[in-house]
């Protein structure tokens, strides 16, 4: 992991020279929250790190049947 000091209108610049490059800037610090801007094409996906993770629990939940839906199906295949 690379870790820099910016300062409020300083930027980081990832993939430069790239078509795909990505432009985050320092907004505005206020206590412990830091706002940033991010200029990146369309074509690459920007999301928060807590939204992916709850959206890729969310979506193991959904994939995996119930016990009783298992244990149901079972049942049914064997024609009990």
């Amino acid at each position: 992991m690379l870790v820099l000091s910016r300062r409020v209108g300083e930027s980081v610049v990832i993939g430069s020279g790239s078509p795909d490059a990505v432009t985050i800037t320092v907004l505005e610090v206020r206590g412990d929250v830091v706002r940033i801007g991010i200029d990146a094409p369309r074509s690459v996906a920007v999301h928060r790190a807590e939204l992916l993770a709850e959206l890729a629990d969310t979506n193991a939940e959904s994939a995996s049947p119930t016990p009783d839906a298992v244990a149901s199906l079972t049942e049914a295949l064997r024609g009990d």
